[in-house]
């Protein structure tokens, strides 16, 4: 199930004028192709997206290094803007949960591909940039970006695990307890779904290509759900 994109809002503390565009950039092909809507899909906004981010960390990188050369920055940019990295950003602001999708994705793990959720980055920053201009899409990746890219050019994965072990370990409530509840599709493309429990209680649940990233999207959620500020 997607969740509801006033949430998000809410979530980043952005509040789209147009929230026809910001709906558009959650919405997949397959959701358009499998429901006959007069809807448009997210790859217009993904294509315009992927040039505003362009420019927007090249900004970025010729101001925070000002020592390097522009066969150096250019290597750094390529490092941010790729799916690896694209992916990375999407999963730690959860977009996977808001996307629309057609039964047919849906049932084969699409909201956790990561060629999708790279797009979904990609067309969220677009959808903004038309809604709010170039100042609220840099105040975008300055807030969920550009802090988490290292000295190197690489951003930082966040490990929900041990924040999330870290804050019961602080609060007293014991040790998270994890669980592989289901596994999907072929043995070449395995999808894992875990959950974490807390005294018996269920905290969250996540999917990932592999057990330890099920784990983690779990933790992620088990994180929000307790309020907790992700570092």
């Amino acid at each position: 199930m997607n969740k509801d994109l006033k949430e998000l809002q809410t979530k980043l503390g952005i509040h789209f004028r147009n929230e026809q565009l910001l709906r558009q950039a959650f919405t997949h092909s397959s959701f358009v192709n499998e429901n006959r809507t007069s809807m448009s899909d997210n790859e217009r906004l993904e294509f315009l997206g992927d040039a505003v981010l362009e420019l927007s960390v090249s900004d970025y990188f010729f101001h925070a290094f000002p020592g390097r050369s522009e066969g150096e920055m250019t290597k750094l940019r390529a490092s941010i803007v790729c799916e690896p990295s694209l992916v990375t950003f999407a999963e730690q602001l959860d977009f996977g949960s808001f996307v629309l999708l057609g039964r047919g994705e849906e049932l084969t793990g699409g909201r956790t591909r990561p060629a999708l959720l790279a797009d979904v980055f990609e067309s969220f920053v677009g959808a903004l940039y038309l809604d709010q201009g170039l100042d609220a899409v840099k105040a975008f990746l300055y807030k969920h970006m550009f802090p988490k890219i290292t000295g190197d050019g690489k951003p930082q994965v966040v490990d929900y695990k041990t924040q999330l072990q870290e804050y019961t370990q602080q609060n007293l409530l014991g040790a998270p307890e994890y669980r592989i509840v289901d596994e999907r599709g072929p043995a070449h493309e395995k999808l894992f779904v875990a959950e974490v429990y807390m005294d018996q209680s269920l905290l969250g649940q996540g999917t990932g290509r592999s057990k330890k990233e099920a784990e983690q999207h779990a933790a992620a959620q088990a994180l929000e759900k307790l309020d907790v500020n992700v570092k």
